[in-house]
């Protein structure tokens, strides 16, 4: 039993050998009752500790996966298969699951894995607000957010130049939830508005969900394409542009200044709502222009999240607009929702405070880089053509240039690989044949084999 173990990589060993011994299983032929190799020979095969790899055994076996037989080691558990056949899968943005099976590698998803999310500072801050804020327990939080939150978003907002205070900023449960509340207040069924194609595949459906028609701007590695953005702006006199300004979802590009500042200016001339998306800004480092830091007006709304870095479970996000827009915002946040969770926000304030938020985007950050660039270099080797190489973030825009749609899909399959869904990124649902790479999962040995197959796959010449 190999498992794969990187001393290097900030997930703890146990972790990291609970991830690999699931993985074997489900992707194994394993019939319930069989005896696993005994802990002394996993341990040796993986040199690794012995007390490692059984409290890893153990915690399975409290997750239903193993059973344990006194003087006799650990066996697969009766349940584990038929648990294994119910295919209950979580939720991921971006991917066809249909054809997948739990432990199949989500090469097209759009977060981070479970194996990059660090416990410590976070079961720490639950535990402190626990202990010291009843109220972040048991009350409702205020229509604009908890204020504590706000302050410190407040700060962050300051290193990204955007000059704003608390009282123009309104917490939401993610960014989803955010544009869900400016799309329902600020337009009607009917308006039109313009969206980035490739572009973001929950918006689309919010869009349409709420009855707003779309107009699609093509996206370049510098931000939109602006002299197709004039073109739509004169002929369908939207309503509303809807824009990711780094690390854009799913080609992984950034506004340039120079990009940023016509966007802008077209935006104004023709009295057009800007709402921009930057739920990837605690992964960017380094000078940069948002929009908002041009001028947060009655025509520029700001919107970020903390669940793409730190937890897709605690949903916390918030927007940033102009006082009247705010006020109609937070009235519709409270009759729809009653507000956002104020234990979640209790949270996330204590992790902003204390400094430990700072460093987790930090290790995120650098690790990103390092398997960005050997993800970029497996690609360039299988000669996938890349969509502008992006300096960071989660996503590489790629596409084979040696296998089709189909045989990639076939390969995709082999290996047990999810990618990403052809008509997800297009707000007509057109197919294509790019992917979006998801940065943290290009790195697998999985991903790697992969992509070298679809370079083999050229049809031979004679």
């Amino acid at each position: 039993m190999e498992l794969r173990i990187d001393r290097q990589a900030l997930v703890p060993v146990v972790q990291q050998i609970v991830d690999a011994m699931t993985e074997w299983l489900h992707r194994g032929e394993v019939s319930p009752g069989t005896r696993l190799p005994s802990v002394r020979q996993i341990a040796r095969i993986n040199l690794l500790s012995q007390s490692s790899v059984v409290e890893a055994c153990e915690r399975l076996v409290a997750q239903g996966v193993l059973a344990t037989r006194s003087g006799a080691g650990f066996f697969v558990a009766a349940t584990k298969l038929a648990a294994h056949g119910q295919r209950d899968f979580s939720w991921v943005e971006g991917v066809e699951q249909q054809n997948g099976v739990a432990g199949d590698l989500k090469l097209g998803c759009g977060g981070l894995p479970e194996s990059w999310r660090e416990t410590d500072d976070l079961s720490y801050a639950i535990r402190q607000v626990s202990r010291t804020d009843m109220a972040g327990l048991f009350n409702y939080s205020t229509p604009l957010g908890l204020l504590a939150l706000r302050q410190q978003i407040l700060k962050r907002l300051k290193q990204l130049d955007i000059a704003v205070d608390e009282s123009r900023i309104l917490t939401t449960a993610g960014a989803s939830h955010g544009l869900d509340l400016i799309v329902r207040t600020l337009f009607k069924p009917g308006d039109c508005v313009v969206v980035e194609n490739p572009g973001y595949s929950m918006l689309f459906d919010l869009l349409r969900l709420h009855g707003v028609s779309m107009i699609e701007v093509p996206r370049t590695p510098h931000g939109p394409d602006t002299e197709a953005l004039q073109a739509l702006l004169l002929k369908y006199k939207p309503r509303g542009l809807f824009i990711n300004s780094f690390y854009h979802n799913p080609t992984g590009s950034s506004l340039t200044l120079g990009v940023a500042r016509q966007v802008l200016q077209l935006a104004r001339n023709h009295g057009v709502l800007v709402i921009e998306d930057d739920v990837y800004a605690d992964l960017y480092r380094g000078p940069g222009t948002r929009l908002a830091a041009l001028g947060i007006d009655d025509n520029v709304i700001y919107v970020s999240s903390y669940s793409k870095t730190l937890s897709s479970s605690l949903r916390v996000g918030f927007v940033v607009a102009g006082a009247d827009v705010i006020a109609r915002l937070a009235e519709v946040k409270m009759i729809s929702s009653m507000g956002a969770s104020r234990f979640c926000e209790s949270v996330l304030a204590s992790l902003l405070a204390s400094g430990a938020y700072r460093k987790l985007v930090q290790r995120q950050r650098q690790r990103l880089s390092t398997d960005r660039d050997a993800a970029l270099q497996v690609l360039e080797d299988a000669e996938w053509e890349v969509f502008g190489k992006p300096a960071g973030g989660l996503f590489i825009w790629a596409r084979s240039r040696k296998s089709d749609a189909v045989q990639v899909q076939v390969q995709a399959r082999r290996f047990g690989i999810l990618l990403s869904c052809a008509t997800a990124f297009s707000p007509t649902g057109e197919a294509h044949d790019w992917q979006r790479i998801n940065v943290a999962y290009a790195c697998d040995p999985r991903a790697r084999a992969f992509f070298q197959a679809t370079a083999r796959d050229r049809p031979q010449t004679f």
